[in-house]
Formats: structure tokens, sequence, C-alpha cells
């Protein structure tokens, strides 16, 4: 039977960037199932489709026996002579759909099957597409507010920006530009799309800028060994040089504090306290609880992970924040309960 389907799968290649063997496959799997309506005793139903030449063929395969012990696959050679005249004992007989009912098939399985499959495999490919970007910042444009979820487009892919994965006081706009990093790719279940979800409150997405603005992180001069952070108020960043000429603090501000503020003004103003890395607990707690100057860091249990930090009055507001912040976050940071005590 001759179709002439080959413009209309190369248009649609084109469209949903699947590529034609794809389609080509879809449409012969699709056939199949069709024909099997037809063919309803488990024969060996075989697909003969040459899109690029418009043949379609659809038959059952049956073997010539003399005595068919399995109807669906075998044929006794008188009725297989009146099909083909030349058939002998132990051949192959192909047996033809009737061109009316192939047409009918061919028909309703371009309509039923054939786009599903397309979907199926433009699925697979923004999954595979975005999987192996797992913690890659990238940049989206605000399309529409949608189910707790600001809806972005990446490479004309809907991303999903969570109100909760947003800063606080951040106020989009739709058409606006917004940055954010990969922290989670789902594949699509029962038909739905692959769910791509992005966040700008993960300490991901701060390593990211970091990496991005300061070249000697980016180079693996300095190692950022921990972030913690409180989402658009205050982060703090612990930092390793691997050269001893290179100062990793001064390398992370930059000039002027050109690097830091680039960064802040990114995230909404957040404050970010740049720390050197220490394996000893006093000595990083002391770093960490910057920007204020602490006097000394005690050990007050090492079963427990106690510090007590001594502060100068003047020094008190700034080691512990506003809410307690600049403390909890060092704490944090450190692994190590914190406490904090004038002399």
């Amino acid at each position: 039977m001759k179709i002439n389907v080959w413009n209309t799968i190369l248009q649609l290649s084109k469209e949903r960037g699947v590529e034609s063997a794809v389609i080509i496959s879809a449409i012969e799997e699709s056939l199949k199932v069709a024909a099997a309506k037809y063919y309803t005793h488990d024969e060996d139903i075989q697909v003969h489709f040459k899109p690029e030449k418009g043949d379609l063929r659809v038959y059952a395969l049956k073997k010539v026996v003399e005595r068919p012990e399995k109807p669906a696959r075998e044929i006794d050679l008188n009725e297989a002579q009146l099909l083909s005249p030349g058939a002998a004992l132990g051949d192959n007989l192909e047996i033809d759909l009737p061109s009316d009912t192939l047409g009918r098939i061919a028909a309703q399985a371009a309509k039923q099957v054939i786009f599903q499959k397309v979907r199926d495999a433009e699925q697979e490919k923004i999954y595979c597409e975005f999987a192996p970007r797992l913690g890659e910042v990238v940049t989206g444009i605000f399309r529409r507010l949608e189910g707790g979820a600001i809806v972005l487009e990446v490479n004309k892919t809907d991303v999903l920006l969570p109100l909760r994965e947003k800063l606080f006081n951040e106020d989009f706009r739709r058409g606006d530009q917004v940055k954010a990093v990969i922290v989670q790719v789902k594949r699509g279940f029962k038909g739905q799309d692959p769910q791509v979800i992005v966040s700008r409150t993960a300490p991901k997405f701060l390593e990211k800028l970091l990496e991005l603005e300061v070249p000697e992180i980016a180079g693996g001069t300095i190692e950022i060994k921990d972030i913690v952070r409180q989402a658009g108020e205050r982060a703090k960043v612990a930092v390793l040089s691997r050269e001893r000429d290179v100062d990793p603090i001064g390398a992370c501000i930059g000039v002027k504090g050109s690097r830091i503020l680039a960064i802040s003004k990114e995230l909404g103003g957040e404050k970010i306290d740049i720390i050197v890395w220490s394996a000893n607990p006093q000595a990083y707690a002391k770093s960490a609880l910057s920007p204020a100057r602490i006097e000394s860091v005690l050990i007050l249990s090492k079963t427990e992970k106690t510090l007590q930090a001594i502060v100068a009055q003047d020094q008190l507001a700034l080691a512990i924040g506003k809410g307690g912040i600049n403390v909890k976050l060092a704490s944090k940071l450190v692994g190590w309960k914190i406490g904090i005590k004038q002399p």
C-alpha cells in the first residue's frame, strides 16, 4: 500500500526536536497494536514500513505445514496454495491485511498512538538533557505562576522554581530573567512532563555563584569547604587556600569588595561572611562568629561538642546577630554548639 507520510514525519521531527527514526519506530509499534485488533489469535504480525518510499505492509507470517496445530501461526498446504500457488511445505507465507482494513488501521494508529509516542520521546529528551546538569546554574524567563511555583522557561523547557525556593524578599514579574540552581530532575509519571526543580535558597546556589565570580575557586586554588545559609539574610562560607601566597578571604571578597558585593546583590542583599576553614574547632568557631571580634573560645565538652566564646561587651550584639542568626549559623558551620559569654 502506498502512503504519503514522509513529509509529516520530517515536519514532526523538526518541530518537536525528535529524531525521525524515533517517530518511525513509534508508527511501526502503533501499527502492530492496531493490527492486533484484526488479527486476534496471537498471529505473528509483521510490519514493513518505508515512509521515505511511501511503502506500507502489515501482514501475518504463517508456516506451511501438513496439519496445523497452531492455526494462528501455521497454515495447511492446500489453503496456502489457494493464496499463493507456489507455496510449499516449510515455507513462511505472508498473509497481507486487506488494503481497506490496512488504511483504517494506519489512520487509527496515526491519530491515537503516534503523537503520544512522540510526546514520550520529548519527555525523555528533556530528562536526559537536564539530569546530568544537577547543580548547574541556569537562567530562565518568568512565564507564569502555577500551583505554588514560578514557571521559568529555560531553552524552551518549563522549569519550576517553588515559592519556598525563592528568597523571601524577592518579587519577580513576567518576563524577568531569573537565575537559579538545578536541585532536582524527576522523570514524567503517567503522561506527565518531567519536572526540573530549581532553587535560589539552596547553599549550592551560593557555591555556584562564587565559582562564577571568583576565578581562584573555579580554578581549584581555593576550595569551598562548607556553606550555611539563612537565605536572603546571612550566609557563611568556609574556604581553604591550596597555595600559601593566595589569601582566600581577599580573593573571594575582591578589590573593594567587588566580587562579594556582586553576589550579595544577586541574592537580594544577603550578607556573606567568608571564613577560613580550620580543623581546630576553637579556631574555626572564632572565625565563624565573624564579623564579631572574639577574645577566646573554650571547649566545654568534647563529648557533647559544646564551645564557649568569650566576647567583649561592644561585640556581643554582633556575635549573637539579629534574632540569634550569627551564632546559629556559626554553630551549624562548625558542627559544635557555641555559647556566647562576656569576660
